[in-house]
């Protein structure tokens, strides 16, 4: 549906594990990993650690072989070509980086289902390294979110779809899946029409339950890839039938004012 925009975190909601884990543990690197992360944020300790396998011989074809056989529910995939072949918006929110993100799509061939990809930009430097910066550079602009990551405010990501999908009396409805904390913050974010499905007994679940009513969205958990796929189609059809009888009703006030507005005819007196 049109009137649809379902926002995916992707570590751990999409795939079934943590990117940037998954590719340090597959390629030998768990150790320095876990030496360094209590020194560095995780955008930082990514960079880092990409500049580690470059210095150890690990090359960009060995990291894309890894992510190509990243792990993922076999109903995940279905579920995101039923949504966009019904019509809906689909975009990600994500704290991994594009070239990760963008080899696993394409090699499970769902890339095109998606208007929009935010994530920490990487490219790949002439010597052949992986760069990962930061989503929001906090050397030269800070989000002031508490409850987000320096480098990333998925909040504020969503205020800004939600501002550029407005449009005149159209109000476009959100459902947003996530799994980890920077999944909280959008969760705040969204209206009392929208869907906020949490990942049963993961951060972002667990957040929502200490105080539910704060979340406006209407809230309906999920457990794997099969639940995620029957709530996410459950939800996208019961928008689409909310907004065909919503339409039929105005239709039907407009074919009934219309009438009533034509003049009455007066008799003839014969």
């Amino acid at each position: 549906m049109a009137g649809i925009v379902v926002v995916l975190d992707f570590d751990k909601t999409i795939i079934e594990c943590d990117s940037d884990n998954w590719v340090v543990d597959e390629l030998g690197f768990t150790d320095l990993f876990n030496q360094l992360l209590p020194t560095m944020p995780w955008n930082t300790l990514m960079d880092t650690m990409m500049m580690e396998l470059h210095a150890n011989g690990k090359t960009i074809d060995e990291i894309v072989k890894v992510l190509q056989r990243i792990p993922i529910h076999p109903r995940v995939v279905p579920a995101i070509k039923t949504a966009y072949a019904m019509g809906c918006d689909l975009r990600i929110v994500s704290d991994a980086n594009t070239l990760f993100i963008d080899t696993i799509l394409k090699n499970l061939g769902i890339r095109e289902c998606f208007s929009e990809i935010n994530t920490n930009p990487s490219y790949i430097t002439e010597e052949g390294r992986l760069r990962v910066l930061p989503y929001h550079d906090s050397n030269k602009y800070h989000h002031g979110c508490s409850l987000c990551p320096p480098n990333m405010c998925k909040g504020l990501i969503i205020e800004r779809i939600q501002d550029s999908i407005t449009c005149g009396e159209e109000k476009k409805r959100f459902i947003y899946l996530g799994d980890g904390s920077g999944d909280y913050c959008p969760s705040l974010r969204l209206k009392e029409k929208d869907f906020m499905m949490p990942r049963k007994n993961f951060p972002v679940w667990e957040l929502i339950c200490k105080d539910p009513l704060l979340v406006k969205a209407e809230i309906h958990e999920w457990s794997d890839g099969e639940d995620m796929e029957r709530i996410l189609l459950h939800l996208i059809n019961k928008i689409s039938m909310e907004e065909f009888i919503s339409a039929d009703c105005k239709r039907q006030s407009f074919s009934v004012s219309s009438h009533e507005s034509l003049p009455h005819v007066l008799p003839v007196r014969q």
